[in-house]
């Protein structure tokens, strides 16, 4: 049986090449001087990971300068997994965290590009994609690194996790826009859940405690499952002062991504993201494995959801915000933490939808707005780059790869954020596979 991550949208490329002077249809915005770079789970030719997650990362990128889009180049993230298939444990049992599948995320902190995958160091890269080697801090990080990492708008500092299915559960970190950790704390307290996203404000850090956790009879590579024994809970920790957690008993669910959280005008906290609950998992699961019986889509009957947690009294409340099936949701960074009013997501068919589409989230009103794709077209995570002089959290532009089957094709969109109409579409020189994150790199945020 022909497993659907490596099938259809997710058919791996074969080979790294290049393309310049890609032709493009509208205008790119001139003040675009950059790269954007999408990683996703590219399986080595002959290889069939266990896993959708698993695969191999391989990065695409696209060069804009002068309103002109420069270059393509697709290049595997060369670890010691991928080069030389070392082993995640080694011999006696320790963890490599140089073997890499680098496949989840790539951000720039520093100056530097960083391939992340959540039980392993960075990799970093050249702006041209060449392979450099594993980043560590300057020697000082000595466990893995959360591929979802938060950069504080205000201060510029790096937040990130370690969590682990042995003790210490969970690690918080803190960097320092100069590179360096300023920040190392065992959160006591936390269990062995599978804590791929995290969220702060600007006073708190939220950590997702829920019952998808570590079990070993898991045999698909990523071991861990849904746990009806085990409680849900969110963990709100001061950032100032010492590492104490208030926890929040929440209706059983899971989360892979935040979407943002903030404070709001009567002092609690408010978090969104698209919730799984134990039928939406499970039925995502095993597409994921290649299970019998699972869906056409790699997510099902996820919707988008707000908790608010009042510290004061302990409480929390819960509702769903939308009824369409997304994931990979996205703010203006510039909001992390802050209050936003509007956010972006990669809409699935389902909940009323027929096909794929970039759906717009107005929290203050209430509506939304697609930009429809039809059943052929699979976007990628729509990642937001503001205008130039834009203050608003939806005066800029959308981007995404998409993955065309009717064609055999792909493009680069770059959509107005306001109505989500097409400023450009870059043509790429290949069918660029459907992946998971990427980033807007400009010129300027490199060394």
């Amino acid at each position: 049986m022909t497993k659907p991550y490596i099938s259809g949208h997710y058919t791996p490329a074969v080979d790294e090449i290049s393309a310049t002077d890609l032709p493009v249809r509208g205008t790119i915005p001139p003040e675009l001087e950059g790269r954007y770079l999408r990683n996703g789970h590219n399986a080595k030719p002959g290889v069939t990971p266990t896993h959708w997650f698993r695969g191999s990362g391989m990065i695409h990128g696209v060069r804009i300068r002068g309103g002109r889009a420069e270059w393509y180049r697709n290049r595997w993230v060369h670890t010691t997994a991928f080069d030389d298939d070392a082993p995640l444990f080694r011999p006696d049992g320790s963890l490599d965290l140089a073997a890499s599948a680098a496949a989840t995320h790539i951000i720039e902190y520093g100056g530097r590009l960083l391939a992340l995958q959540e039980v392993n160091l960075p990799w970093e890269l050249s702006p041209e994609l060449d392979t450099i080697g594993t980043f560590d801090f300057g020697g000082t990080l000595k466990t893995a690194m959360t591929a979802h990492t938060k950069e504080d708008p205000v201060t510029g500092d790096l937040h990130f996790l370690c969590y682990s299915p042995f003790p210490p559960h969970l690690v918080y970190y803190v960097a320092s826009p100069a590179g360096e950790i300023v920040r190392n704390d065992v959160i006591e307290g936390a269990g062995p859940a599978l804590m791929h996203d995290f969220a702060i404000t600007g006073e708190h850090v939220l950590f997702i405690d829920f019952p998808v956790v570590f079990n070993p009879a898991e045999q698909s590579g990523i071991p861990y499952r849904w746990s009806d024994d085990y409680p849900a809970r969110l963990g709100v920790m001061p950032r100032t002062g010492p590492p104490r957690v208030q926890w929040f008993e929440v209706e059983p669910s899971a989360l892979l991504h935040t979407t943002n959280a903030h404070v709001d005008a009567a002092g609690r906290i408010v978090l969104d993201g698209p919730r799984y609950d134990r039928a939406a998992w499970e039925t995502s699961w095993k597409w994921w494995v290649g299970a019998p019986g699972y869906a056409p889509v790699p997510v099902a009957g996820v919707t988008s959801h707000r908790w608010t947690l009042d510290t004061a009294t302990g409480k929390a409340a819960e509702e769903r915000t939308d009824d369409l099936v997304t994931e990979f949701p996205t703010i203006d960074n510039r909001r992390i933490g802050l209050p936003n009013r509007h956010s972006y997501a990669l809409a699935f068919p389902g909940g009323g939808l027929d096909g794929w589409a970039v759906v717009k989230y107005d929290h203050q009103d209430g509506t939304r707005r697609l930009f429809d794709l039809g059943r052929d077209r699979l976007p990628s995570e729509p990642y937001f780059v503001p205008a130039e002089g834009g203050t608003d959290d939806d005066h800029g532009y959308l981007m995404t790869i998409t993955s065309d089957l009717a064609s055999n094709s792909s493009e680069m969109l770059i959509l107005d954020a306001g109505d989500l109409h097409e400023r450009a579409a870059i043509q790429l020189p290949r069918r660029v596979p459907a992946g998971i994150h990427g980033s807007w790199i400009p010129d300027s945020d490199l060394h």
